[in-house]
């Protein structure tokens, strides 16, 4: 199985985001969350710390996946030849304070 090749944009990216929360959907259902630390390109990934194992669910009347379950992974690397996206979480503001 050949390797895939990764464009460089791809890695300046990820490395503006580094210390950033991120969502990274390995498919439909299952990703990770956490912090990104590192991006490597060989071979191609990144590292996540403070991550969890997410369980992403959607329904036809709410087809935006959401996030169903968690479950608490400590440190991560995700080769992103396996990675389908990467979400920037942004930290939400309650304008209701």
């Amino acid at each position: 199985m050949s390797e895939q090749n990764i464009p460089p944009s791809v890695f300046h990216m990820l490395e503006k985001n580094i210390g950033k929360n991120v969502r990274v959907v390995l498919d439909p259902s299952y990703g990770f969350e956490g912090v990104l630390v590192a991006v490597t390109r060989e071979p191609p990934g990144i590292w996540l710390s403070d991550a969890e194992a997410v369980v992403l669910r959607s329904t036809i009347a709410n087809p935006i996946p959401q996030v169903a379950s968690r479950e608490e992974m400590s440190e991560i690397f995700v080769n992103l030849n396996s990675v389908q996206r990467i979400e920037v979480l942004h930290p939400r503001t309650n304008p209701r304070k």
